[in-house]
């Protein structure tokens, strides 16, 4: 079975590729399955001795189904069926780490349109995906 990860933050980037992979799902006989991701930033470290790992654990849950809730309405609305799940870490890293584990054969996201000169500087997401990923990584503009 073919399988696609599609990473998602809940930006208008990330939801023009949810748009361009249920466009691209529509010529498909046999739908992929398809796992939803989306990344949480790590907190420091000494937070959880304020706090409680309990308390952290719950705080990335809630920011991340957040950050998936317009894919996942966008998703449910076209008859998809996916996995969903919410990574803890460098963003990159979760994103091809999970595409690693549940041996995706493509990588769908969006980009935040900054440009080569943009990119070089900031070290967007997508850059890191791209070089750190094993499968081909889909770009949606």
């Amino acid at each position: 079975m073919f399988r696609i990860l599609l990473a998602a933050d809940g930006s208008e980037n990330s939801l023009r590729a949810v748009d361009y992979l249920v466009q691209f799902l529509r010529g498909y006989k046999e739908a992929p399955e398809v796992y939803l991701v989306n990344a949480q930033p790590s907190l420091p470290g000494n937070v959880t001795m304020f706090v409680g790992s309990k308390e952290v654990k719950q705080y990335h849950d809630e920011e991340g189904a957040k950050a998936l809730a317009p894919a996942k309405a966008k998703l449910d609305a076209a008859g998809i069926s996916y996995v969903s799940h919410i990574g803890v870490g460098e963003p990159s890293h979760v994103i091809t780490a999970y595409a690693k584990e549940k041996n995706c054969k493509q990588i769908v996201m969006g980009t935040r349109g900054l440009g080569s000169l943009g990119g070089m500087f900031l070290g967007s997401v997508t850059t890191k995906v791209v070089h750190l990923s094993e499968v081909p990584v889909l770009l949606v503009k």
